[in-house]
This record gives structure tokens, sequence and C-alpha cells, in this order.
């Protein structure tokens, strides 16, 4: 870090400036994390209880969501980018600035949530749902008592997994005006030709998902139940 400050004080752009960006980039990103699991949660269960010998089974919209889900995850950030900024231009009146930006962070991000979610629900042991179905536990209290209770750990690992995953498409900020730590490393790292620009972005991405991995890790430890000796 000193020597992040060391490098930031000779820089074109001044310290001040890459710690606002810095606390931008983060503000973006806890946000788009946050409305995407908001929403990524639910669309995994539904994923997962539709699924074949489900709660809920249900094929046909297990297989209409998926296709959906599959068709955002499979295409790449920055087409995808400029494919739905007209619609959100159409919403919110501009398709520019970091309002427009995080609504396309959490649309992009909504998708991978939710196989992870589902990845998790699937990993729950299914003795454990049927014996809460033969003691008379609803399918909705299974969900929400018994199955999300158990991958809470897996959830906080897979939140920090999404987390560095958002981050590192923050690289486009730079493309609709957004502000943080991508828009500095395109405007002045690449379209300016700043050196220091290029090198302390990077410097300070890598230690936000360093910081961001370890605290999530130490969250998920904490918090599972299932521990050798217990």
């Amino acid at each position: 870090m000193n020597f992040l400050m060391l490098l930031a004080k000779f820089a074109n752009l001044g310290f001040m400036y890459y710690l606002e960006q810095t606390a931008i980039t983060i503000g973006i990103v806890l946000v788009a994390t946050f409305f995407a699991y908001l929403i990524g949660i639910p669309l995994g269960i539904i994923l997962n209880v539709t699924d074949k010998n489900g709660l809920f089974e249900c094929k046909w919209l297990n297989f209409v969501i998926g296709i959906i889900v599959n068709i955002l995850r499979s295409a790449p950030f920055v087409i995808l980018l400029v494919t739905i900024l007209p619609a959100i231009r159409n919403i919110i009146g501009t398709g520019t600035g970091n309002v427009a930006f995080v609504m396309a962070l959490v649309i992009a991000a909504i998708p991978f949530v939710a196989r992870m979610v589902e990845s998790s629900l699937k990993e729950v042991d299914y003795g454990i749902i049927e014996a809460s179905s033969a003691m008379g536990a609803s399918r909705m209290a299974i969900i929400f008592r018994v199955i999300l209770p158990e991958i809470k750990s897996s959830l906080i690992v897979g939140a920090t997994i999404s987390f560095a995953t958002i981050l590192g498409y923050t690289a486009m900020t730079g493309i609709i005006g957004a502000d943080g730590l991508g828009n500095v490393a395109y405007s002045y790292g690449y379209i300016r030709n700043y050196l220091d620009a290029k090198l302390i972005s990077l410097a300070l991405l890598i230690i936000i998902v360093q910081v961001f991995q370890e605290i999530g890790m130490f969250v998920a430890k904490k918090i599972d139940h299932r521990k050798k000796g217990e």
C-alpha cells in the first residue's frame, strides 16, 4: 500500500482522485451484486425446484427460464452492454453514467448468480429434504426453513465470486461514461497512454478482489455449521 501511495504521489491524476474512483468502483459493484442476488436467488430457487424430481417439478417452466439464463450467460458483457443500452435508455432516460451501468451490471450478473444458487441447492443432501417432508413440512417450508439455511455458507462464497466477476465487468465503464477505475484505465491509461493510470488501476482492482475474497471466505467459514469434528 505504501508503494501505491508513493506512486500515486507522482502520478498524473493524484492520490485523492484514485481514492475517489476506487470508492465509486466498490460502491457500483456492491449495489450491482446486491440487486443481482435479490433477483438471482429466487430465480435460482425456481430453476432448482422446477427441475426433474424437484419440489415443484415443471419441465416447461424450467426449460424456458433455463434457455433465457443460458443466452444471457453466453453473451460477452461488452456485446450484452451495447445491446441492452437502448432499453435502459428508454427506462431511465439515459444510456450513460453510473445508474445505467449498474443496471447493465445487474442484468449481466443475474443469470450468473442464478446458476450459482441452483448449483448450491443441488449440493443439499436429498435425505434431509425427504426427512423434512416425512415430518409433515410443506414444500415452501422445506425451501425456506431447510434448504436455504443449509446453503448459506455456499451463498456467501458465491457472492464473493460474483463480486469479483462483476468487478471485472467494470472495466467497461469508460465505454458508456460511467465513473470508476475502469474509466480511469480506459480514458487515461488507454486513450491518453498514462502508464501510471494503467498500473495503479490494475493494482487497486487486484487489492479490492483480494480483500473482499478474504472477507467473504472468513464469513463463510464462520457461518458454516458443517465443520469437521461436529
